[in-house]
């Protein structure tokens, strides 16, 4: 059953009826706390489920990822909302780095600072014979 939220006029607090869509425009309701009838009806916030599919595929949007690259505290945004959509642990790395663009430093500033970043010991760089 839905859950509406009002506001007594008359106590001024803000309460929460369950009641079914069909009940909504036939019973009438009254404040819990001084059972007052001078009441407002309030809108909470809405939530539109996505499947993960569709949330990552939102995240990808080119036009999402224009002008990134000249605003750092944007690509930071950007990088900790796409990895929280993913759920997976990025280590600590990631989120020094995230945590930095979002300060405001620069990609290239960071790259230089941590040259050992993303250098994995088991994965062969591009100049590494095969």
């Amino acid at each position: 059953m839905p859950n509406y939220t009002y506001f007594c006029l008359d106590c001024n607090k803000k309460f929460s009826v369950f009641m079914s869509f069909s009940e909504f425009d036939k019973k009438e309701v009254t404040c819990i706390y001084c059972n007052g009838k001078n009441i407002q009806r309030r809108i909470g916030l809405l939530r539109i489920a996505q499947s993960e599919e569709k949330r990552l595929e939102k995240l990808a949007d080119p036009s999402a990822l224009e002008g990134l690259e000249d605003d750092p505290r944007s690509l930071g945004k950007m990088m900790r909302q796409m990895s929280n959509e993913v759920g997976e642990d990025m280590g600590e790395d990631f989120g020094e780095v995230i945590d930095r663009l979002e300060s405001g430093q620069s990609p290239e500033d960071i790259e230089k600072s941590m040259p050992d970043l993303g250098a994995d010991a088991d994965t062969p760089s591009f100049g590494d014979d095969f």
